[in-house]
């Protein structure tokens, strides 16, 4: 679903250590028994928009069968917006367009039910969906106050997939959680096991970053929709690119797990405009980052090189892996980022992403990415299924935007790199360092408040930078003693790096300064600057 210019954006990490940590994400991943693996599928959204009929979703579950996408994995045959009649019925029931869908919506799921695939459907949380907001189709049918009657709907219709948009300016980030866990507990209450995705940035401030809402949904929007471009220079504001995309969702990787996964919106292969190898890491990519791999092209008349992209095996089981892992960084700077993905057999999944515009060698390790104990190790490129050996180094030449990606076997593998989550409690107070009231907007200075365990209190330390809602921890730079300490859009400068040091004082890289309370205060709301390092109960921070 297409999505306006919103006010809120969510910054790029990039990482620069091969240091990695286990943590358990903060939220447990929806149990209603699907989404174990990411879903796999097609949406009409991106290439045919409002232009949908009974015709045309019929015909395209009969390609995804005939063009081998189901046997490949694609199940879900997604129906977005526009689908329904602008009308409820007398008793307030949802119904199908009668022109677009005229033996109706159950008839349809039948159809698609009777090709072995999966029926998925439209839906908006509050008066109107996307379409209907932005005046592009009438009537005003979202779910709001109507969400256990259209569960009971979708689930005699068949329905096995609900996307739900939130599709508003309007409401606090509390209130788009209370109102998706409303429907996501009426699904639960028809007892036909539905998978939930939900988006929650639309028309809104980007709130799809600042939470883990595996508690909630199954999948859940990290951006605004993506675009047939690269790059667009955007944080996490319309209009984005698979760039900007990436940068984004990389660093959310704690969050997944079997039954709730990042989802950085449905795929852009096979609709022109982008190069094959952008088309090749943009497919490679969202199976590393344990995507949802949801088709947006017209899949009756896909390429062979469409379909080489889309049906390639060894991605899929990297993307489908049992574990539910998404790839973590391990290194990178502004030119390239390495991601390594345990795997449920003990293999890890390399990517070497090469974000520059030039060919460029990328190298690192199998002890970076989390193999050790062997004198060799088998290398399987995902792209030709070739197999090499190697004594450690794991490199590539990768072309500008490409990404090569490598199975790595053999030795023991460590626990999973997942960037570390933690509250930074500080020694003089027992305060934890603390967003104020979740203000996103760069320049924000962090302070000391009671320790709550809420997210803007949630530190994530991957590599050498500290990240906060979507922020990173920033010195300017030049600082001196006494200088703010903000949050701001990631840009992995050398003044958002920071280094733990052994007497619990936290270091700027860049400047040699250390955070620092205030003046030595306790008080709630207290500011943090950067000062000289003295090693004094003020500058001392415990994780927990």
């Amino acid at each position: 679903m297409r999505l306006w210019k919103a006010m809120l954006a969510v910054g790029i990490l990039l990482l620069s250590s091969t240091a990695f940590v286990a943590t358990a994400p903060s939220a447990q991943a929806l149990d209603n028994g699907v989404g174990r693996t990411p879903p796999m599928g097609w949406n009409s959204w991106n290439t045919f928009f409002c232009n949908i009929n009974e015709s045309l979703i019929r015909g395209m579950a009969d390609s995804i069968v005939s063009s081998g996408m189901r046997d490949a994995g694609y199940e879900y045959v997604v129906v977005d917006d526009c689908w329904m009649n602008p009308n409820r019925d007398s008793s307030g029931n949802l119904q199908g367009d009668p022109t677009r869908f005229p033996s109706g919506m159950k008839a349809l799921g039948d159809y698609i039910h009777g090709k072995g695939l999966k029926f998925g459907i439209y839906g908006a949380p509050l008066d109107r969906t996307c379409a209907q907001y932005f005046g592009s189709y009438p009537g005003a049918t979202g779910s709001q106050g109507h969400e256990a009657q259209d569960a009971r709907q979708f689930a005699a219709w068949g329905v096995d997939y609900l996307k739900y948009d939130w599709c508003s300016p309007s409401g606090t980030i509390n209130d788009q959680v209370t109102t998706f866990a409303r429907m996501r507990d009426a699904l639960a209450a028809t007892g036909r096991p539905i998978l939930y995705s939900i988006n929650s940035n639309s028309i809104h401030s980007k709130t799809g970053p600042q939470r883990n809402w595996g508690d909630v949904a199954n999948i859940w929007r990290t951006t605004e929709d993506i675009q047939l471009v690269w790059n667009t220079n955007q944080v996490n504001d319309y209009p984005m690119g698979i760039q900007n995309i990436i940068n984004v969702n990389v660093p959310l990787a704690g969050y997944a797990r079997p039954g709730g996964f990042n989802d950085p919106d449905m795929m852009e292969v096979g609709r022109g405009t982008l190069t094959d190898t952008e088309q090749r890491s943009h497919f490679a990519m969202w199976a590393i980052m344990a995507a949802p791999l949801i088709a947006g092209n017209d899949i009756r008349n896909m390429t062979a090189a469409t379909q080489t992209i889309l049906k390639n095996p060894r991605l899929i089981a990297i993307n489908q892996d049992t574990l539910g892992l998404q790839g973590v960084q391990v290194a990178g700077d502004a030119n390239q980022r390495v991601l390594a993905k345990r795997l449920a057999n003990g293999d890890v999944a390399v990517a070497l992403f090469n974000q520059s515009g030039a060919t460029r060698t990328i190298s690192t390790t199998a002890e970076a990415v989390g193999k050790t104990g062997a004198s060799s190790y088998s290398l399987v490129d995902a792209w030709t299924g070739a197999t090499t050996t190697t004594s450690g180094t794991i490199s590539a030449s990768v072309p500008s935007h490409g990404t090569v990606v490598y199975r790595v076997s053999g030795g023991t593998t460590a626990e999973p790199p997942v960037p570390a989550s933690n509250s930074l409690v500080s020694t003089s107070s027992g305060r934890c360092l603390d967003v104020p009231n979740s203000n996103t907007a760069n320049n924000t200075q962090p302070v000391i408040w009671d320790c709550n365990g809420a997210a803007n209190q949630r530190w994530t330390a991957s590599g050498q930078t500290l990240q906060s809602l979507g922020r990173c921890l920033d010195a300017p730079v030049g600082a001196a003693p006494g200088a703010k300490v903000t949050i701001w859009d990631c840009s992995g400068g050398a003044n958002q790096q920071w280094t733990f040091q052994a007497n619990g004082t936290v270091r700027a890289n860049q400047s040699g300064l250390c955070l620092d309370v205030y003046n030595n205060q306790t008080a709630n709301n207290t500011p943090i600057v950067l000062w000289t390092c003295t090693g004094a109960a003020n500058q001392q921070w415990t994780r927990r």
